[in-house]
C-alpha cells in the first residue's frame, strides 16, 4: 500500500479517537456519496460535525490544514448536503478540519479548526 494511503487511514483512526476522547460521538467515517466523501460525520451537544481530516509526516509541504483547498472545502460542503438529505432532521450543522502532523518519534500534533466555510 502507498505511504500516503497508509499516512491517511492512520490519521483517520487519530482523529476518531481524537474527537471520542473531546465529547463527539462517531456517526461514520468515509461516507460516501458519488465522488465526495465525509472523512469524519461526528456529533455533539445537538450539533452535527462535518470533519475533513489532513495528516502529514512532514512540513515539507506546509502544514497539514494548508493541504484543504477550496475546492476541497466546496466538495465537503455538497458532501454534507447529501448527507442530510439522506439523514434529515439535523437543524445545526458545522464543517470542521482536523489537522494532524505526525514526525518521527514524536506525540501527534492537532489542531482543530471549527466551523470553516467558504
Amino acid at each position: 500500500m502507498a505511504q500516503h494511503i497508509e499516512t491517511g487511514k492512520k490519521g483517520e483512526q487519530l482523529a476518531a479517537n481524537w474527537l471520542q476522547q473531546h465529547g463527539y460521538t462517531i456517526l461514520h467515517s468515509n461516507w460516501r456519496y458519488q465522488h465526495y466523501e465525509l472523512d469524519i460525520v461526528a456529533t455533539r451537544d445537538d450539533l452535527l460535525h462535518f470533519i475533513e481530516v489532513k495528516t502529514r509526516t512532514s512540513l515539507d509541504f506546509g502544514m497539514p490544514e494548508e493541504g484543504v483547498t477550496r475546492l476541497k472545502i466546496r466538495h465537503l460542503i455538497k458532501a454534507g448536503a447529501a448527507y442530510q438529505y439522506q439523514y434529515p432532521g439535523w437543524k445545526r450543522v458545522q464543517y470542521n478540519i482536523l489537522s494532524i502532523l505526525l514526525v518521527d518519534q514524536q506525540p501527534p500534533e492537532y489542531f482543530f479548526i471549527e466551523d470553516i466555510y467558504v
